[in-house]
């Protein structure tokens, strides 16, 4: 009689010792410093990015929340927290460029759906975000992604305005330095400063 092949392992161990299940992630799994981690070690753009460190999703995501700052100075603590933790659960499953999400399906999109669920709930949030504030995410998102093309990644101004839109004039309060890519350690630290100002525990 053949074995009994084992059920493939579906969770991760983080380096604070949670394991993650991705089939059915629990908040209660999910620590704040496991994701700044993991964000500031997943380069944006697949890598392809100038400059001598990679470009991280915790430095994106510090710039996101400063560019919807600046354009929704009506959001509150939640909502920003909410802006900052957009991308979360790429700590897990990684930044996968969108292309390549188009080609994987709907599958892609279940789970990381279920870990972003996770983290909202971990941190006091809704666990499907209202639709205003998604629609002022993605607008955040696309700014924020029209400068990391044009400055990092090679795009030309007409081509990253075709898939981003163009961007609006920004106040000084944001804080374009963050499209110089830093190291693992310093967007880690700066990911999490952004999150204590914003969550309260």
């Amino acid at each position: 009689m053949a074995a009994k092949r084992a059920k493939p392992r579906a969770w991760q161990r983080m380096l604070s010792g949670r394991r993650l299940d991705l089939l059915d992630p629990s908040p209660l799994d999910i620590e704040i410093e496991d994701i700044a981690h993991g964000l500031a070690r997943v380069a944006r753009w697949n890598g392809q990015t100038h400059g001598a460190h990679i470009f991280s999703v915790a430095q994106h995501s510090v710039l996101v929340e400063t560019v919807a700052s600046e354009l929704f100075p009506d959001f509150a603590g939640p909502e920003r927290l909410a802006v900052l933790l957009h991308d979360a659960a790429e700590y897990v499953i990684g930044d996968l460029i969108s292309p390549f999400k188009a080609v994987l399906g709907g599958d892609y999109k279940t789970v990381e759906l279920r870990i972003q669920a996770a983290v909202h709930l971990r941190f006091g949030l809704k666990p499907e975000l209202d639709a205003s504030l998604k629609a002022g995410i993605k607008r955040a998102d696309s700014i924020a992604a029209y400068f990391e093309a044009t400055r990092l990644a090679g795009f030309e101004d007409k081509e990253a305005r075709r898939f981003f839109g163009a961007p609006p004039a920004l106040g000084d309060s944001v804080d374009l330095r963050w499209l110089e890519p830093v190291s693992a350690t310093e967007a880690e630290s700066a990911f999490l400063d952004r999150f204590g100002a914003l969550f309260e525990d």
